[in-house]
């Protein structure tokens, strides 16, 4: 097959069209992957419309260009110099590429890479524009190039579908490591309904956490959540009072980790609010990005020995963690409702996903 489709977008601010190009052919490090299915980013109209105003910091690709940032499928060939996977091989795509060749690369920490970019999203530096050269494929296409060191090998009990939430998932996971919670702890997971604040108290309950607080506007949300475990998952419902208040009339000495996964539109008064409920020695790690400065006054910080860390996406290896707990039925992953487009009907997904998203819908694009 020497031509495929690709949803495309021409313009910024525009819509995506499904154009035929060449089927990509892998370098000697790479693997082909056929695209079995490819997650709808909530959050890919805002990046395609108002990105380049907003955050002129964060690079798009240069237009037209293929979208679509978790991605799994199967092997279709192998360069000469891949050893690790074979045609056929389940894989997921880490979108999350370095430029291999700086220290943190060659120590495995691309994230830290001045050049670090998500094929089929934005990059994060001047260097994101020769990534986007060497990978310009994503999931919005039939077939896409990757490193082998960015594949995952799913097994085969966790479906393609599945597979299309490991972007979110991966987030929380990364965080909750460098959160250091341990079996028994506490955690605070601010904006629970969301995708990410879902992924993340799916985990927090994989990792033995006794108490997960999960806090968030949308009452059926905070409901569902509790339903998955009753005896650990506690609502703190936001809007009636303050959230650290709650909180600390559930545990009067506070929670032990907070994950603020609140998005760019959230206000920031709610992780200030929020922060106050984490015990001495606590950590805060932010993985939604919430926009505006947060006032941190450092004597009470240094006082009560809290950390505020910034966690950004995952590792391969810890994407191969998530897979093998999928696979143990230590990560449950059931409680997501898959709902799938077809490539052509990539627009309206857009627009669903924006008026009818919430943290269980697992949207995704599932090709044929």
């Amino acid at each position: 097959m020497s031509m495929m489709q690709a949803a495309r977008l021409h313009e910024i601010g525009g819509r995506f069209v499904v154009d035929q190009i060449p089927v990509p052919t892998p370098g000697p490090h790479d693997v082909l992957v056929k695209v079995a299915a490819s997650g709808i980013i909530p959050n890919l109209k805002n990046v395609t419309t108002h990105f380049p105003e907003w955050y002129p910091f964060l690079p798009l690709p240069q237009l037209p260009a293929i979208f679509g940032l978790d991605t799994a499928g199967t092997g279709a060939a192998v360069g000469c110099a891949v050893t690790a996977f074979a045609p056929g091989d389940r894989v997921y795509v880490n979108p999350g590429i370095g430029c291999g060749e700086c220290g943190h690369c060659r120590e495995g920490d691309a994230p830290r890479c001045q050049a670090y970019t998500f094929m089929g999203y934005f990059g994060f530096g001047a260097g994101s524009q020769q990534v986007f050269k060497r990978y310009p494929y994503a999931g919005y296409g039939e077939y896409m190039t990757a490193h082998g060191n960015n594949l995952v090998r799913l097994p085969d009990c966790l479906s393609f579908a599945q597979a299309t939430r490991f972007g979110y998932l991966g987030t929380a996971y990364a965080a909750i490591r460098k959160s250091a919670l341990r079996p028994s702890q506490s955690v605070l997971i601010l904006g629970a309904s969301g995708t990410l604040g879902v992924g993340a108290a799916l985990l927090a309950l994989a990792f033995g956490a006794s108490r997960v607080i999960v806090a968030a506007r949308d009452r059926q949300a905070l409901e569902r959540l509790q339903a998955i475990d009753p005896k650990r998952v506690i609502a703190v419902p936001i809007g009636e009072q303050s959230i650290h208040q709650q909180v600390r009339a559930l545990l009067p000495d506070g929670v032990d980790v907070m994950l603020d996964t609140l998005g760019a539109k959230a206000p920031t008064e709610l992780s200030v609010d929020a922060m106050q409920a984490v015990t001495r020695g606590g950590r805060i790690v932010q993985i939604g990005g919430v926009a505006g400065p947060i006032p941190i006054d450092p004597h009470p910080f240094m006082c009560a020995q809290l950390q505020y860390i910034g966690s950004l996406w995952f590792s391969t290896r810890e994407g191969e963690e998530m897979a093998s707990m999928v696979e143990s039925g230590i990560l449950d992953l059931s409680h997501l409702e898959a709902r799938a487009y077809a490539l052509e009907q990539l627009n309206e997904a857009l627009d669903d996903i924006q008026a009818q998203g919430n943290g269980f819908t697992n949207f995704h694009i599932l090709h044929r």
